[in-house]
């Protein structure tokens, strides 16, 4: 399934980064281990309002505009082609400033992946060593910040439980920790710090080699609950090999979305803004331009490919179920054309 990039109905006004969080798909929410996905469309700050998620931990992946989120810990900016986590409990503000950037941007649009059951952590980097895919001295936290200016105002603090938003009203704002100390804290990470590593002779490892963060599925040593992939700007090199990914089923689920640029496997109807998903054992793979690109291809040299390109992946070993707003938000019901002909 494919959809063409998720625009903001203009009948609908808009919303702030909680208004306008769209639920596209989601796991089993009964289970002690669950996800789900969300894309934003967001033309408002969120201002005096504070949001909290009791069910799990937020990855934040803005996908066209940047974004300043304030936390009890600090405040981070993340740009497009940076992430940010928000784990389970944290109190945060999204703000996007539209107005002051003076952009031709008329909303902006991201991605959303909760996790329940488990937090994000590195992928075990085995042969690999100490160093590579994204490492530890990359992320940043935020430094404390008190937000002097709305101590005694009014804020709406907002509450998401068991999959329903409460709301209630607190005198001052939550943003007023003034020293921190400890390792349960937010962060940010840019995409474009990660550390390739690929086949330097023939064939292709695992696509776990482009993995930034991981959550195991507890009790299943092995099992990722939601893996964050990627697949940056690199040098591909391997001999008498077909370079792009190949056709395949997968055991995982697959959520793929493009930041910016054009994805190597698919054409200009994949777009930055838009999404697929293949859901556990259905064939997928490259379209067939790319197909035939690559079947002819001399490999005895080295090529780039992805410069200007960043492309994701929401990884997870459950099976996805679709909303109804899925179902019928820019679907591409033309995406299976792509591999006639092969």
């Amino acid at each position: 399934m494919r959809w063409a990039p998720f625009e903001l109905d203009p009948e609908s006004g808009g919303g702030d980064f909680v208004e306008s969080m769209h639920l596209l798909a989601f796991s089993d929410q009964s289970a002690p281990s669950a996800i789900s996905i969300f894309v934003y469309l967001a033309n408002k700050d969120m201002g005096q309002k504070s949001f909290a998620n009791s069910d799990g931990d937020l990855l934040i992946v803005p996908q066209n505009f940047p974004l300043t989120i304030r936390t009890e810990f600090g405040t981070m900016f993340v740009r497009p082609n940076e992430i940010a986590v928000v784990q389970q409990g944290m109190r945060f503000s999204v703000d996007f400033g539209i107005q002051e950037w003076g952009r031709p941007v008329s909303f902006a649009r991201g991605y959303i992946l909760e996790i329940k059951g488990n937090h994000f952590e590195l992928p075990y980097l085995g042969p690999i060593g100490a160093n590579g895919l994204a490492n530890p001295r990359d992320f940043q936290v935020p430094t404390a910040w008190v937000e002097k200016e709305h101590l005694e105002k009014p804020y709406e603090i907002m509450i998401k439980f068991q999959n329903e938003l409460f709301k209630t009203t607190q005198k001052g704002t939550p943003y007023n920790v003034a020293a921190w100390f400890g390792n349960y804290v937010p962060f940010k990470y840019d995409l474009g710090k990660f550390v390739c590593v690929n086949s330097v002779s023939v064939d292709h490892p695992d696509p776990s080699i482009f993995t930034v963060l991981t959550c195991p599925l507890p009790g299943k040593p092995g099992t990722a609950l939601a893996d964050f992939v990627i697949f940056p700007p690199r040098w591909e090199c391997a001999q008498d090999t077909f370079r792009p990914p190949y056709y395949h089923r997968n055991c995982m689920t697959e959520f793929m979305a493009l930041i910016k640029g054009q994805y190597q496997a698919k054409g200009r109807a994949f777009a930055p803004g838009g999404a697929s998903l293949h859901q556990s054992m259905i064939p997928h793979g490259p379209d067939k331009e790319c197909f035939e690109a690559a079947s002819s291809q001399d490999t005895s040299t080295p090529k780039r490919v992805a410069d200007n390109t960043m492309s994701f992946m929401f990884e997870t070993s459950l099976t996805l179920k679709l909303t109804n707003w899925a179902r019928h938000e820019n679907v591409d019901q033309d995406y299976h054309k792509c591999w006639r002909g092969l």
